[in-house]
């Protein structure tokens, strides 16, 4: 294949520098507003944010919030109606897509690949950013490959093809693909659902291993907040397209929040694992209940594009 398969199916610009540049630890949104183009309102309007280096950031927040819009304006896969991403001292917009694709990695719910690929052969695709275009696969490249496969945990399926995978499977295999990029900064998009609890447990566990491994700086968009609480090292909580407190976990994730934001009652502990949710009820004695639900569900159908 000529470039790195992506979610959006384009491959990769051929003939940049391969190599030598050094990977930023620090990424960050200033004032972004972010829309689709066939919605009326921004998704996102005018929100700033940072992710902490060598750490854990979880983006969090009811459906249709606007998490993975914003992840996509992190990953220049949605273009700022305003505002600006950097990473390091690079606006993303200005990068050329290789050299993006050096120093940051996203694991998208939208990825594809031909089916009949193997597992290996996939995540020797994440190696075509630091390739020029005739060179062939080095030893640098073999020790990347074999580094994410163990990683992801994903051995025992490497002459596995991808269309012949369960759905955690495919996720493994997705990751691995991208670990190979060997990215100083990595995005992920709800990796873990629909996923058994199994393979859940194992995708967290990778995270926690980049975290202890490495100087990877990771954002993580996550549907369950007490799993995000305990996995992330800083919280963002996004509401209606606003963010809502950020933080540590222990500090954000209050009974107060989840009843304003998360629209439940739930008595929260702390404990040395970080907070432990206990939902009690949903709350529906908000007036603009059903402006809110129509207002999910439209963002909901947006970040789905």
């Amino acid at each position: 294949m000529d470039g790195l398969i992506t979610d959006s199916g384009r491959p990769t610009e051929q003939g940049e520098p391969a190599a030598g540049d050094s990977a930023a630890s620090t990424l960050s949104g200033s004032d972004l507003v972010l829309q689709y183009s066939s919605s009326g309102d921004p998704i996102i309007g005018g929100e700033s944010v940072a992710a902490e280096p060598g750490a854990v950031t979880a983006l969090v927040g009811p459906n249709g919030s606007g998490k993975s819009t914003l992840l996509k304006g992190l990953a220049n896969r949605l273009a700022p109606e305003d505002g600006s991403v950097l990473l390091g001292d690079d606006e993303v917009q200005s990068m050329e897509t290789k050299a993006l694709a050096r120093k940051l990695g996203l694991l998208s719910q939208e990825s594809t690949s031909p089916s009949s690929i193997t597992v290996e052969d996939l995540v020797y695709h994440g190696r075509y950013p630091h390739r020029g275009f005739f060179e062939s696969i080095s030893d640098a490249d073999h020790e990347a490959v074999e580094r994410a496969i163990e990683l992801a945990d994903c051995g025992l399926l490497r002459e596995r093809e991808v269309g012949s995978l369960s759905g955690g499977q495919k996720q493994l295999a997705w990751i691995a693909m991208v670990l190979a990029q060997e990215t100083d900064v990595l995005l992920l998009d709800e990796p873990t659902t629909f996923l058994d609890l199994h393979h859940h447990l194992t995708v967290l566990e990778i995270v926690e291993r980049l975290r202890e491994e490495s100087d990877s700086t990771v954002v993580v968009v996550l549907h369950d907040i007490e799993q995000a609480a305990r996995l992330a090292d800083h919280v963002i909580v996004l509401g209606d397209g606003e963010i809502r407190d950020r933080g540590d976990p222990a500090d954000v994730v209050t009974e107060s929040l989840l009843e304003e934001v998360f629209r439940i009652d739930a008595d929260v502990e702390l404990t040395e694992r970080g907070p432990r949710i206990d939902p009690l009820c949903a709350r529906n004695d908000d007036a603009d209940s059903d402006h809110d639900d129509e207002t999910s569900r439209r963002n909901d159908g947006m970040e789905a594009e």
